[in-house]
């Protein structure tokens, strides 16, 4: 997934998400010690991901609370 794509999400979305590529990384890891993987590379991609989506949220919420100070 694109990040512009990632940026138009609302955070209720991205958490979502979030929950998602924490189980995909959890099954990646659970295959990785049974058997080899078809792309060993998976496995840092989606942890990338997850750190791109953890940011989001954050930048999000400081976002949020910064318009409620203005306010």
């Amino acid at each position: 997934m694109k990040i512009d794509e990632m940026r138009s999400m609302t955070v209720d979305e991205l958490r979502a998400k979030l929950t998602q590529l924490d189980e995909e990384q959890f099954n990646l890891r659970f295959r990785l010690t049974t058997q080899p993987l078809d792309d060993p590379l998976q496995i840092r991609k989606v942890r990338r991901e997850i750190a791109r989506v953890k940011t989001l949220i954050q930048e999000k919420e400081m976002e949020a609370s910064r318009a409620e100070k203005v306010s």
